[in-house]
């Protein structure tokens, strides 16, 4: 009895999105004089969250939904398949401090981008990784640095460089994941062998 309840927490916290309800989205940030925007999906937006809050010059990262073609998509429609849209993650950062290009970077090391079919243990394609880009010279600077990845990585890179669309916020218990609960998020990504798969990839850092 023990032994089963204990495999059934396991798989609940290896992974990601299990908890909380279909609750009203978090309030979507404006960007204040001074600071830019960026959205990345890579995977569990739990982890591409917290991945983007420690870099140096961004103000924040929110969790949400983009890239599909339903509106006001929950999580348990985007889970469910067919809605197009990707986990991901609109970070706002200040320029001064931190490039357009630098976040680019950034992003494809913390991600495997040599897989099509969802990041680690999560699979589907509302799991799969992209860079969405508002501008041409964000294109343009995005596209140089998916090359150097690929160069990196021997060609091997399946990433897309999209144009993007509406970002829909997620629910409130999606933001901040990583902070709120910080046991089960640290348990989760390492189930989901994230770490252990970007050292195989990248190396160690």
């Amino acid at each position: 009895m023990f032994a089963r309840w204990g495999f059934v927490l396991a798989l609940a916290l290896a992974s990601c999105g299990q908890s909380g309800g279909d609750e009203a989205a978090a309030q979507q940030p404006r960007a204040a004089p001074g600071q830019a925007k960026a959205v990345f999906a890579g995977g569990c937006f739990w982890c591409t969250e917290a991945d983007f809050e420690k870099v140096p010059g961004v103000v924040s990262a929110v969790s949400g939904y983009t890239g599909g073609t339903l509106a006001n998509p929950s999580y348990k429609k985007v889970s469910a398949g067919g809605t197009g849209h990707y986990e991901a993650v609109l970070v706002t950062y200040d320029p001064r401090r931190v490039s357009y290009a630098a976040l680019v970077r950034h992003f494809f090391r913390t991600v495997d981008p040599t897989d099509a079919g969802g990041q680690f243990c999560d699979r589907g394609d509302s799991y799969r990784t992209a860079v969405f880009v508002g501008t041409p010279a964000e294109r343009k600077l995005a596209e140089a640095e998916k090359a150097a990845a690929d160069r990196q990585l021997g060609g091997r890179v399946v990433t897309p460089i999209v144009a993007a669309g509406r970002f829909y916020p997620a629910e409130d218990y999606h933001q901040d994941y990583y902070k709120k609960n910080p046991v089960r998020y640290r348990y989760y990504r390492w189930r989901c062998g994230r770490d252990a798969r970007l050292e195989q990839v990248w190396g160690k850092k």
